[in-house]
């Protein structure tokens, strides 16, 4: 499994697939702050201003030796997007920008690997799979939002990320839905409420239609 970023969502996500016997590879260009802390359980006081893959796969590596656990300290791009996936069997977002999750999710598309995207904002959390057939991001959002604020510029309260983080390893491990579809889970920590919306890929979609194209193809 490819954990993208070690924060407040790879975190729980990287602990749980591993308890669940996952070989992972962790991949962050960032260091480890004292902010961070709050949400980011793999990460102590000690480990600041350490990188974050390597902290945590010190955790991880100590926690459950038998699970392997690679640290790649790099950002993921548009250069490296496409090996990255096609190296894995599935894929977890723990990235706190826009951009970088739509270049995800339709990397997911285009490689046939699945991913779990996640986001977190304030006291509401949000998960979902992305699959050829779609649903995708695009299916939901159309493009990406010019004036999104991230999870560090808006704050958010670090149980929500640790709820949803978890919580995208289980979907990760589970069934998958019916074709052409997917299911929202979203976790609102105000009402402490969970509540699961049925996604249909939008027929429109240009991004689900290229994928499935490709899949269709005669090799």
């Amino acid at each position: 499994m490819l954990v993208v970023g070690v924060g407040g969502l790879g975190c729980p996500a990287a602990l749980e697939l591993s308890r669940a016997g996952c070989d992972l590879t962790l991949i962050d260009p960032d260091r480890v702050e004292l902010g961070n802390l709050h949400r980011q359980v793999l990460h102590h006081d000690a480990d600041v201003g350490r990188a974050k893959v390597q902290s945590a796969a010190e955790k991880l590596r100590a926690a459950f030796p038998s699970v392997r656990v690679d640290a790649l300290e790099a950002r993921l791009d548009e250069t490296n997007a496409l090996e990255l996936f096609r190296r894995h069997d599935a894929v977890l977002d723990g990235t706190d920008g826009v951009d970088v999750k739509f270049l995800l999710s339709d990397t997911a598309l285009a490689t046939g690997v699945p991913l779990v995207w996640g986001g977190v904002l304030r006291m509401e959390g949000q998960a979902m799979r992305i699959r050829t057939g779609g649903p995708c991001l695009r299916c939901l959002f159309e493009s990406p939002p010019t004036a999104a604020p991230t999870c560090a510029e808006a704050g958010v309260l670090g149980t929500v990320a640790g709820v949803v983080g978890a919580l995208q390893a289980r979907v990760l491990l589970s069934p998958e839905e019916a074709p052409g579809t997917a299911t929202l889970h979203v976790f609102d920590a105000v009402k402490l409420t969970s509540r699961r919306v049925l996604v249909r890929r939008a027929a429109d979609c240009s991004t689900c239609a290229r994928a499935e194209n490709r899949v269709s193809m005669p090799a």
